[in-house]
């Protein structure tokens, strides 16, 4: 068989920025064809993964009238889309509803007539293993699906967050192994990078109105990029390719995790200085108006990015003879916060008469972050396995977003439920320590403070009780 010319042309020059200067008329003849359909309205989009990225961006493509597959190998996730069912919680049950009920919007759990698609997005998870090696393996396994499938005239964009270099050296390498044999890269098909911006929870800036970054393996890869995702998004920066945009997305998480890390190891200092609270500490910084930008300290990070992009980083730094010490000093601090708060809660329930075997803890909260159901990640997960671990006799939670949680056990692929419990003022008096890991605005913090005997308070979600009785039940996060 005749090997398939994938190989990139050369580079032409770009503007200083990294954008396209190329004059559409000047692009090849396949990506003025699909330029064409794009404007027109009439291309088709696939979107690989319907998760907390893929079905937002789905959703988008399908409001603007493109006829829009979704593929996730999660066959109930994908017979509830096409019931109708929503299971995100930032997206209208109404709209998606709607959009299933044109057409626009369906999902299956396969690729077949993958040639019609013209865009493929590819939404997939990038975990890490057990030892926080970075898994590709599901970028492999979705681009594999989709190369038989290729045809002049398709682009195929990558978002999932990962390392530099894997758009070029992962996912180009499978679709010119795997690929028909007569296509070239930037001539008849094109391949870009353009990582996702999802903040689950912020209903101010959605994947419509939040500026993206996007860099393609040519020029005409980039610009036929850019017209593709500016048909929903009005803001698309373009970059030189995909490195630069595989980085840039690994600085936005990055950024966070160190200033988090900062906040969370000034907060165990802040513990031992008597009458400190990095709180307020904090707050007083954040009123200077350039050059600061509040973080603040919490049980250690979640989701799906920030806890893990550090390691991404690490991996791809080694393979150039660079250690990424600062980076990774600073996914320790955070990583090793679930532990100081359980040492807290053991602290707490020794002061109760009751021994550890027979004390209960309640969880608030087990999403990764406030006001969300995402639970990927949780710090909850390693602080409920460290309590199990020193000998907590029950340990339950309760969360308004959450309705069924599990936690790791001793196999890899072993799960245990927690049970969870509803928030009334007997529950609360019935745990020797409650352990606020989430700030849920549904949570009422006049409850929690006025019936739990001892409180462990991760994220200060008690600060407007001011009642000194009430203030000695509460241990702070930060606060000596």
């Amino acid at each position: 068989m005749e090997t398939p010319n994938l190989d990139p042309p050369p580079r032409e020059a770009l503007s200083p920025n990294g954008t396209a200067e190329t004059d559409h008329a000047e692009q090849p003849a396949a990506a003025r064809q699909l330029v064409g359909r794009l404007d027109a309205t009439e291309a088709t989009i696939g979107v690989v993964g319907l998760g907390y990225v893929g079905l937002p961006l789905a959703a988008e493509y399908a409001t603007q009238g493109f006829e829009t597959r979704g593929v996730d190998l999660d066959e109930d996730r994908v017979d509830r889309l096409n019931a109708g069912d929503n299971y995100i919680e930032d997206l209208d049950d109404d709209a998606i509803d709607g959009l299933v009920e044109t057409g626009r919007l369906r999902a299956t759990a396969h690729y077949e007539k993958g040639d019609e698609v013209d865009v493929w997005f590819l939404c997939v998870p990038t975990p890490v293993t057990a030892t926080n090696e970075p898994d590709p393996s599901y970028i492999e396994a979705a681009t594999r699906a989709i190369a038989p499938h290729l045809r002049p005239g398709q682009l195929v964009v990558l978002k999932s967050t990962t390392y530099p270099g894997t758009t070029e050296d992962v996912v180009a390498p499978i679709l010119k192994e795997e690929g028909p044999d007569d296509l070239t890269l930037g001539e008849d098909v094109f391949l870009a990078f353009s990582p996702e911006r999802i903040d689950p929870g912020n209903d101010e800036y959605t994947t419509a109105n939040t500026p993206v970054v996007a860099g393609g393996m040519t020029e005409a890869c980039t610009e036929v990029a850019r017209r593709a995702i500016g048909q929903i998004i009005a803001d698309v920066h373009t970059v030189s390719g995909p490195k630069a945009a595989e980085m840039e997305k690994l600085l936005e998480n990055i950024f966070r995790s160190v200033n988090i890390a900062l906040a969370n190891e000034l907060a165990q200092f802040c513990e031992r200085v008597d009458g400190l609270s990095m709180w307020e500490v904090v707050d007083a910084a954040a009123t200077k108006p350039f050059g600061f930008m509040p973080f603040y300290p919490g049980p250690g990070v979640g989701g799906h990015c920030i806890p893990i992009d550090p390691h991404y980083l690490s991996k791809v730094a080694k393979t150039h003879d660079f250690e990424t010490s600062f980076i990774t000093l600073s996914a320790q601090v955070n990583e090793e916060m679930p532990r100081h708060v359980v040492d807290a809660v053991i602290e707490t329930i020794a002061r109760e008469p009751v021994r550890l075997q027979d004390a209960a803890v309640l969880v608030l909260g087990v999403a990764f972050k406030g006001n969300v159901s995402d639970t990927r990640r949780s710090p909850a997960d390693e602080i409920i396995r460290l309590l199990r671990e020193k000998g907590v006799g029950q340990i339950r939670y309760h969360d308004p977003h959450v309705e069924h949680y599990e936690v790791p056990g001793a196999g890899d692929d072993d799960r245990t439920e927690v049970p969870s419990v509803e928030l009334t003022p007997e529950v609360l008096r019935r745990h020797e320590a409650t352990v606020i890991v989430t700030d849920h605005d549904a949570v009422d913090p006049g409850l929690v403070a006025e019936h739990a005997p001892a409180i462990v308070d991760t994220r200060n979600a008690l600060s407007g009780i001011n009642d000194p009785a009430l203030r000695e039940k509460i241990t702070l996060l930060g606060a000596g």
